[in-house]
């Protein structure tokens, strides 16, 4: 595999989407019936032709015929490089920015003012979605696109009744998920976008989903790497991905992998597995531990300087967490006994 080579024509090939707000719109988008057909092979042979390189044996994969996957056919030692994916075709929120310039500020500032100001890197990822989305084959991200999962099980797409069946914590955190979602819809109203794009709820809900369950954190941006994205998580990681100086997008591997293998990455805490589902639509039943069931006791966590990722019961040996005990004879002190209560406080930090 040869990495840092890119093919000349990819710069002009992606030229065309330069102007953001500014283009005719096309009768052919991608459909987001739920039933679609994802089309991975045109997706790889677009990737393949815009300069992408992949190791010896690299694939995506189904098992089900909806749900992909990366996975090697070939043994690859640690180390090794798995794929490279060229700057041009990356959607990063710095690149967001200077393509928008200041048309989603007000977007932005009503953002801000929901205290979501963290989300706004997030935030460009979807409108750049939504700008390629509308623009249909004429996007040189359409095979990509149409590549995409149309349905999804995460905080954002469930209904009252699904809040109402789920653990406190998971309910919490997939609540705020979908409150999330819509700032985001109230904020792109405030985008100079096709009204007939900003008004529909289920192409906003299918962006904000691809946004969210695609890109990845990197040095305070959001990136996605189309092919890059179809690697799933894993408590045990099999790759590295990062982002070079370039702006390109190498992945390679953390651990010796066997041919036959899924090529795994993180994409949380494998100790807390609420996030995950709240955010991606999954359960982790590789993760060894849970969260304890304490959601009455978060201002005690907050107090001693803990998180829901310190609280956990371990699945394999029933054993709970220090940390948990710390806060439920802290909640107790406090109503029986505020003097020794704030003895325990300092304790905490000092054990």
């Amino acid at each position: 595999m040869k990495i840092y080579i890119t093919c000349s024509s990819v710069a002009s090939l992606f030229a065309i989407s330069a102007s953001a707000f500014s283009f005719q719109a096309t009768q052919r988008l991608v459909s987001l019936d739920e039933n679609a057909q994802r089309d991975v092979s045109s997706m790889n042979n677009w990737a393949s032709s815009c300069g992408v390189q992949k190791a010896n044996g690299f694939d995506i994969t189904s098992y089900d015929g909806r749900d992909y996957l990366a996975v090697t056919q070939n043994s690859l030692p640690a180390g090794s490089p798995v794929l490279y994916v060229p700057n041009e075709m990356v959607f990063s929120s710095s690149k967001a920015a200077q393509e928008f310039g200041g048309a989603l500020s007000e977007s932005e500032k009503q953002l801000s003012i929901a205290n979501l100001q963290a989300q706004i890197p997030l935030f460009r990822i979807f409108v750049k979605i939504l700008i390629e989305y509308a623009k249909g084959d004429s996007s040189p991200w359409y095979p990509w696109l149409n590549s995409l999962p149309r349905q999804y099980f995460n905080g954002a797409s469930m209904t009252n009744a699904c809040f109402e069946a789920l653990p406190p914590y998971a309910a919490w955190l997939s609540l705020t998920e979908r409150v999330n979602f819509s700032n985001f819809q109230k904020a792109i109203q405030f985008a100079p976008l096709d009204q007939n794009i900003a008004k529909n709820a289920a192409i906003l809900k299918w962006a904000y989903n691809v946004a969210v369950t695609r890109s990845i954190e990197w040095n305070g941006d959001r990136c996605i790497a189309p092919m890059a994205d179809y690697f799933n998580h894993g408590a045990e990681v099999d790759v590295d991905i990062r982002y070079d100086e370039g702006g390109n997008c190498v992945v390679h591997t953390s651990r010796d992998v066997p041919a036959g293998s899924p090529l795994r990455m993180s994409l949380g805490d494998p100790t807390n597995p609420s996030p995950l589902f709240a955010t991606y639509g999954f359960l982790d039943e590789s993760c060894p531990a849970t969260f304890c069931k304490v959601m009455h006791l978060r201002d005690e966590m907050r107090q001693l300087g803990y998180d829901f990722s310190n609280l956990l019961f371990f699945k394999s040996t029933g054993a709970i967490s220090p940390e948990v005990y710390d806060v439920v004879l802290y909640s107790i002190l406090l109503k029986n006994d505020p003097g020794s209560a704030q003895g325990f406080f300092p304790s905490c930090y000092q054990s």
